[in-house]
């Protein structure tokens, strides 16, 4: 199974965060900012190698904790 952002997700959103492909794992690719953005939806889709390829998708919620305030 393969993970990736949906093609729904903007490249904006997809350049703050990194997915690994095999674990499906999420992470920051640099920091956010609290005032720029409180919130972020991101789906997700796993996909299979089989033919034709089956998936599923699922969203992910982050929230940004405001830390420097």
């Amino acid at each position: 199974i393969y993970y990736s952002f949906s093609d729904t997700v903007s490249d904006k959103f997809q350049d703050l965060f990194l997915i690994d492909r095999k674990s499906g794992e999420i992470r920051t690719a640099g920091n956010l900012d609290f005032e720029d953005v409180q919130s972020y939806d991101l789906e997700i889709e796993a996909r299979d190698k089989g033919w034709p390829p089956l998936s599923g998708h699922c969203s992910v919620e982050l929230e940004v904790l405001d830390v420097n305030d």
